[in-house]
C-alpha cells in the first residue's frame, strides 16, 4: 500500500490551506501568540481541535475513524485505537476492561511501572510470575510457559494474564504462543504490553507480534520504534473475552478530552510507514545494520551483543559499567536509550531503502568514547541478578498501604520489612521492589549492586543516604 494514504494528515493539510481564522482553542492561535523558537512555531498551525472535517478521537466517524480502520487492517485486529497518552493509558485501559476490584491477575514480574499502577487503580490482586534470566543480555528475560502454567493451575479463576513482549532489551523468547493458547483454554485473556514491538508487523527478521500469536489486547508505543512523536501509541483488540466497546469506554475516561492532533497525525504517518515497509526495505536495513555492527567490532575493547529484535543492540566494555560507558558516549554526542550495570542499549532506526543515517560518524564517535574511558586498577564486581522467585504475591495490596505509618531505614536493615512504595531503576522503569512487597536479601543485594554502579532511581529510595521507605508494623 502507498505511504501517501494518510487520512488525518491529508485532512489537516487541506484545512490549513483554507487559511482559517481561529476563534477557538488552542490559545496560541495557529502559533501567532507563541514565544517558542521559530522552528517549533512552524508546526503549531497544524495543532488543531475538533473542528468540522477533522473528526473527534472519542467519537470517530470521519478521517480519524478511517485512519484507525487502516491501522486495524494493518495489524489484523478487531479494532485498533489511537492513544495520545502513551502506552501507559493503553495498559490502564486494558486492565480496567479485564478486571474489577478483588479479581486475581497473573502478571509478569518485570512489567513496566504502568502495569503496577493499573493494578493499584483497579484494585486487582496480582500474582507475579518471575522471568528467567537472559544470559545473552544480562537482563530479566521472558517468562517460561511452565511458570505461567503453574500460576494458572494455582489460580484458575484469574481474570487475565499480563505479559511484556518483548522486553525493553528486545528479548522475545519462544513460548508466548504456548502461553496464550494455554491461558485461553481456561478462558483467561492475555494482555500484552508490546510497547517495543510496534514494528514487528513488518515481519521478516523481526519476531512475530503478540497479536499475530493470538493475544487478546496488545499495546504499542509507536513512538519507540516507528516514526511517531513521543507519547503517540496504539492499542489493538482481537478477543473473544474482552469487547472493544469496554476498552473504548475506559479510553474515553482515561485519555485527554483534548487530544493532540499533532500526535494523531504522527500516528497516521507511522502507520503508513509500517504499512508501506517492503521486503527490499528490510533487506537494505539489515545490510546497513550488519555493516554498522562489523565496524563497531573493529573497536577492540568493544563487545557487541545482538538480541531477538534486530533494532536493539548492546554495547559493553569489559571492566566498565554501562553507566560509565554511557557518560563517555554522551560526551562525544552519542545518546543511547539507557545504561545498566552491564551495558548500553542502542535502538536502531527502522530505515527504508534510500534513507541515510550517520552510522559511519557514529562509529568514529564511539571509538573516541571507548578510547577515552579512564584507566582502572580493578574491575567492578558485576554479578548475575537473580530473578526467578517462582510465584509471589504482595504482603499488602497497594490500596491497603494508604494511611499506614512509614519510616526511612538503611537498606541493609530492611529485610523482612514491607516496602512502602516502589523502588524503580529508571530507565527501563521496571520496579525492582514493589509497594506492599516484603524486602528480601535478594532485593537488598540487588539494590546495593545498582547503587554501586550509580544507577538512577525513581520511587521510595534515598540513594545518597542508602535508605528506602518501609511500613512501620
Amino acid at each position: 500500500m502507498s505511504e501517501r494514504v494518510k487520512p488525518l494528515v491529508q485532512a489537516l493539510s487541506q484545512f490549513k490551506e483554507k487559511r482559517p481564522i481561529s476563534f477557538h482553542v488552542p490559545g496560541h492561535k495557529h502559533g501567532l501568540l507563541s514565544g517558542l523558537p521559530e522552528e517549533m512555531q512552524s508546526v503549531l498551525s497544524y495543532d488543531m481541535t475538533e473542528l468540522e472535517g477533522l473528526d473527534d478521537l472519542h467519537e470517530p466517524s470521519g478521517v480519524i475513524r478511517e485512519a484507525e480502520q487502516r491501522l486495524s487492517a494493518l495489524y489484523k485486529s478487531d479494532r485498533s485505537f489511537y492513544l495520545v497518552n502513551g502506552s501507559t493509558v493503553g495498559n490502564l485501559a486494558m486492565m480496567y476492561a479485564a478486571c474489577r476490584p478483588g479479581d486475581t491477575v497473573i502478571v509478569q514480574r518485570n512489567a513496566h511501572k504502568s502495569i503496577f499502577h493499573a493494578i493499584e487503580l483497579t484494585g486487582a490482586k496480582p500474582v507475579f510470575v518471575s522471568p528467567t534470566w537472559d544470559a545473552q543480555t544480562n537482563t530479566p528475560g521472558a517468562v517460561r510457559f511452565e511458570r505461567v502454567q503453574e500460576a494458572i493451575e494455582a489460580y484458575p479463576h484469574a481474570k487475565a494474564v499480563v505479559l511484556t513482549y518483548p522486553t525493553y532489551y528486545g528479548v522475545a523468547g519462544s513460548q508466548l504462543l504456548d502461553i496464550i493458547q494455554y491461558s485461553h483454554s481456561f478462558g483467561i485473556p492475555v494482555l500484552v504490553d508490546e510497547a517495543h514491538g510496534a514494528h514487528f508487523v513488518t515481519g521478516g527478521a523481526f519476531p512475530p507480534s503478540a497479536l499475530e500469536l493470538g493475544a487478546d489486547v496488545v499495546v504499542h508505543s509507536a513512538h519507540k520504534t516507528l516514526p511517531a512523536m513521543t507519547m503517540a501509541s496504539f492499542l489493538h483488540i482481537r478477543s473473544a473475552f474482552i469487547s472493544p466497546e469496554r476498552v473504548a469506554h475506559y479510553l474515553g475516561m482515561l485519555q485527554s478530552s483534548s487530544p493532540s492532533y499533532l500526535l494523531m497525525a504522527s500516528l497516521d504517518d507511522a502507520r503508513a510507514y509500517a504499512e508501506s515497509y517492503t521486503v527490499e526495505d528490510q533487506a537494505d536495513f539489515l545490510e546497513k545494520r550488519r555493516t554498522f555492527i562489523n565496524e563497531l567490532l573493529a573497536i577492540s575493547a568493544l563487545q557487541i551483543v545482538e538480541t531477538d529484535d534486530p533494532l536493539k543492540i548492546l554495547l559493553r566494555v569489559q571492566g566498565y559499567t554501562g553507566f560509565e560507558l554511557l557518560a563517555r558516549l554522551e560526551a562525544e554526542g552519542v545518546f543511547a536509550e539507557l545504561a545498566d550495570p552491564f551495558q548500553v542499549l542502542l535502538i536502531l532506526p527502522l530505515l527504508k531503502k534510500g534513507k541515510i543515517y550517520p552510522f559511519g560518524e557514529s562509529v568514529q564517535r564511539i571509538m573516541i568514547a571507548v578510547a577515552g574511558l579512564p584507566a582502572k586498577k580493578e574491575e567492578p564486581a558485576l554479578e548475575r541478578i537473580a530473578t526467578d522467585e517462582g510465584l509471589s504475591t504482595l504482603t499488602y495490596l497497594p490500596q491497603e498501604l494508604h494511611g499506614r505509618e512509614t519510616e526511612w531505614r538503611l537498606i541493609d536493615e530492611t529485610v523482612g520489612h514491607v516496602a512502602a512504595a516502589a523502588v524503580i531503576p529508571y530507565p527501563p522503569g521496571i520496579p525492582l521492589l514493589l509497594g506492599g512487597e516484603t524486602v528480601t536479601e535478594r532485593h537488598v543485594a540487588t539494590l546495593f549492586q545498582y547503587l554501586l554502579m550509580r544507577a538512577k532511581f525513581q520511587g521510595a529510595i534515598r540513594a545518597k543516604d542508602r535508605q528506602i521507605q518501609v511500613i512501620i508494623d
